[in-house]
């Protein structure tokens, strides 16, 4: 089992070939585990954030030259003594220093350890180690200053402040469950239900909040669909602005999903091409037209198009039918206007469909203005509070349900033995957010999804 006090390694940067490399320790005895390899400065005599030049040696045989930074308790990211080495960027260097290091008693790290020790030695709470990783993996400016806010506290201030609130009032039920003879009511309960009132009202803003967090995060997963030859790829290349797919004339070229990002809006768009819907004998196809079921079930937005040179009102109708019953947004939208008949068009209602010519590009920045609009994305800025996790989310949901339990609880006038009851659970999901309640097994779950000497 891994110990807490043990001395762990890991390369902080990413593998492969780069100008610099470096190597992270943390442990009490990192900075001597170092100094053993480390001819230079004394290491164990020099103060806290200060970099020292020198060789590192495995035994006699010199490895590389490296610049060694020094942070000592409690002053680093950890909390412990910790180390972190500059080496030349060579994927070889990096490995014989660790190598070297592990031979003078560190352990290789594992996901997250680094994070996980700091939260554990109280550098910050489990909402805010969370953000780090969310810090790292920010693909868009809106992802990375929701991440910020919730790694400066944001997020866990609000969340504080509500237990704080809930905590006096479970301790008052609780005092009067110890003089339950007397029939003394030390938590008024119309204060009582002003601050359930008042905390469920944050926590419902937080669940709200979750839309627009989540996809900030995660981005949108958006499916192209529609019949064979309807113009799905050459849509995909027009929005994407390169070939991406394969286009023929032939209807069944694309067998399988073909997708790729791009920013709208400073929203991140994964678009899917996938297969033409059609009944198919060909075994390949139809494994294809499969999956582009499975996509359409998973995608938070449809782009479903129609064929307007080959179509009719009641095939659209038809196959409109078809996509709400899945119950997801969707854009419809007419390919090929520059063909069609303008017999249809004028069938056709103008404030329902966005009319386009993917291969000639026509009204494809109304498209895309088409897609924001689907989604009421607001620029993030500095204090805003957002939840963009889905554990935080449902920790959010379940607290919600106590406090309505405890809500109903004082309409039923039942006793306080059964309001401190769901006063404790919505005070233990609001905990659980933060890490003040908290196992060994989630602690692995959340820490194993981050990178190796983070």
């Amino acid at each position: 089992m891994n110990q807490a006090d043990d001395t762990i390694v890991a390369l902080a940067t990413a593998q492969g070939v780069s100008a610099l490399a470096v190597i992270r320790l943390s442990g009490k005895d990192c900075i001597s585990i170092v100094q053993k390899i480390f001819k230079g400065k004394n290491l164990l005599a020099a103060p806290s954030h200060t970099i020292h030049l020198g060789m590192i040696y495995d035994q006699e045989k010199p490895i590389d030259e490296v610049l060694v930074s020094l942070f000592k308790e409690p002053h680093s990211f950890t909390r412990e003594n910790s180390v972190e080495i500059s080496c030349h960027g060579s994927p070889l260097i990096a490995k014989e220093i660790i190598k070297a290091l592990l031979k003078q008693g560190a352990r290789l790290a594992g996901p997250g350890e680094f994070t996980k020790r700091a939260f554990l030695n109280g550098r910050f709470d489990l909402a805010q180690a969370e953000a780090v990783a969310d810090m790292i993996n920010a693909e868009t400016d809106n992802s990375r200053q929701a991440a910020l806010n919730q790694m400066r506290g944001g997020f866990s201030g609000e969340i504080k402040k509500l237990r704080d609130e809930l905590i006096h009032f479970a301790s008052l039920i609780e005092l009067e469950l110890d003089f339950a003879e007397e029939d003394v009511e030390f938590a008024q309960r119309d204060e009582l239900r002003k601050l359930v009132l008042k905390t469920q009202s944050v926590v419902r803003t937080l669940i709200h909040s979750f839309d627009q967090g989540n996809v900030i995060k995660n981005g949108i997963p958006t499916v192209i669909a529609g019949k064979p030859n309807a113009g799905k790829s050459t849509l995909l290349n027009a929005l994407l602005n390169e070939e991406k797919a394969i286009v023929s004339d032939l209807p069944g070229t694309t067998r399988d999903v073909i997708e790729d990002e791009m920013m709208l809006g400073g929203i991140s768009f994964r678009f899917m091409d996938t297969a033409g819907l059609r009944e198919t004998s060909d075994v390949v196809e139809a494994i294809g037209v499969e999956r582009t079921k499975e996509n359409l079930r998973k995608a938070s937005l449809i782009l479903y198009l129609f064929d307007l040179s080959a179509t009719t009102p009641q095939a659209i109708e038809k196959e409109e039918e078809e996509i709400k019953k899945l119950n997801i947004p969707y854009i419809k939208v007419g390919n090929k206007i520059d063909k069609a008949d303008p017999a249809l068009l004028k069938k056709l209602n103008p404030e329902e469909f966005i009319f386009i010519s993917a291969s000639s590009q026509k009204n494809i920045q109304q498209l895309k203005d088409k897609i924001l609009s689907h989604f009421h994305i607001q620029e993030v800025k500095q204090g805003d509070v957002l939840v963009t996790n889905l554990r935080h989310y449902q920790c959010l949901l379940q607290t919600d349900e106590a406090l309505t339990r405890v809500l109903l609880g004082m309409d039923n006038h039942i006793t306080g033995d059964f309001l401190a009851m769901d006063i404790r659970q919505a005070l233990h999901f609001l905990g659980e957010i933060t890490g003040s309640i908290s196992t060994e097994d989630l602690l692995d779950n959340i820490f194993s999804k981050f990178c190796i000497g983070k």
